[in-house]
């Protein structure tokens, strides 16, 4: 009997850890995803979007590729500088789920108030929203 039980809290446990995503997926996207925002390589950057991209209060949302290829100094220099902001910056992970990360840039005036907002979504990380949390 408690064998049993050791067994199936062991393959709970494995299940578990399959659907939870683990930091090294976490890292290597966020490792790929500022090496093209450094880069400017709005392609590269594009493919790791999920649209429409939720902007701050009373900016229009970014709902389509080409939208996001016309607005990107919107995403990424208007708000912040978000090339030197990622260089150093790290993934702060939503720990009651896993499944989110932000990261926190300055906005012009030096203050932590940007963030950039990362989903999972069918087992792959995209960039869903871009937030002035002064506003």
């Amino acid at each position: 009997m408690i064998i049993a039980g050791v067994l199936i809290l062991i393959g709970t446990l494995q299940i578990n850890a399959s659907v939870v995503p683990n930091n090294a997926s976490i890292d290597a996207f966020w490792l790929k995803f500022k090496t093209a925002v450094i880069k400017g390589d709005k392609e590269t950057v594009s493919t790791m979007c999920q649209f429409p991209i939720t902007m701050p209060y009373r900016v229009p949302s970014i709902r389509t590729k080409a939208q996001f290829m016309r607005r990107y100094r919107d995403l990424f220099n208007h708000q912040t500088d978000a090339a030197k902001c990622f260089a150093e910056a790290q993934p702060e992970v939503d720990t009651s789920t896993r499944n989110a990360f932000t990261i926190p840039c300055k906005d012009p005036g030096g203050a932590e108030n940007i963030l950039y907002g990362f989903a999972r979504t069918r087992g792959v990380w995209k960039l869903r929203y871009l937030d002035n949390i002064a506003e």
